[in-house]
């Protein structure tokens, strides 16, 4: 039975390294034009340096999709987006949302985690199952956004007007999941979520 054809062998090989070297140098995605006036306050690539303001970056790209659609239509009221998105067409808020929800999140520089707030945030989020629509790691899916490594005063500002004033573009579960909990309840999970899977967490 003949070897194995060592010009073959040596082809194959070539071809290999030309495709790693293709792959490698293959040029990152370009952000669309509308992605220039986001970066103003989610920072760039989706990565917000400002802590009421959310960072896109990883986020589930139909969330992302949905809540521009909500901010368009007027039917979900953020005052600094008023107007951004004005006779914006369906197919750019569509590649707004799968440039953003490409982009690797960079967690925030955050302060020290208390241990006591973090345990009892923890054993609050497994008591309310948060998980299980935000995943076990709190990377989030389809509609449900990524909360693990967002800014805590985001997180807590965010819980504080789901339960204080759903409304308009707001969602009525988590609406009624929070109801009836403490302001010290929420910076606890805002706590918690803020810093989970960070090092040492």
């Amino acid at each position: 039975m003949p070897g194995p054809d060592p010009a073959r062998a040596a082809g194959r090989k070539l071809a290999a390294a030309a495709l790693l070297c293709f792959v490698a140098s293959a040029p990152a995605q370009q952000p669309p034009p509308q992605a220039a006036a986001c970066a103003a306050c989610h920072g760039p690539g989706g990565n917000s340096q400002q802590p009421l303001v959310p960072s896109l970056a990883g986020q589930p790209k139909l969330f992302i999709e949905n809540q521009l659609v909500l901010v368009r239509e007027g039917l979900r009221e953020i005052p600094p987006m008023k107007g951004l998105l004005d006779g914006m067409a369906d197919a750019e808020l569509v590649a707004l949302a799968q440039y953003f929800s490409a982009q690797k999140p960079v967690r925030p520089a955050t302060g020290p985690r208390d241990a006591a707030a973090y345990a009892r945030g923890e054993a609050l989020s497994a008591k309310m199952h948060c998980g299980s629509c935000h995943l076990p790691d709190y990377a989030g899916r389809e509609q449900i956004p990524r909360l693990a490594g967002q800014h805590e005063a985001f997180l807590l500002q965010s819980m504080k007007q789901l339960r204080d004033r759903p409304g308009p573009g707001r969602d009525t579960i988590m609406a009624a999941s929070l109801y009836g909990l403490k302001d010290a309840d929420l910076a606890d999970l805002a706590h918690f979520l803020a810093h989970f899977g960070a090092s040492g967490s």
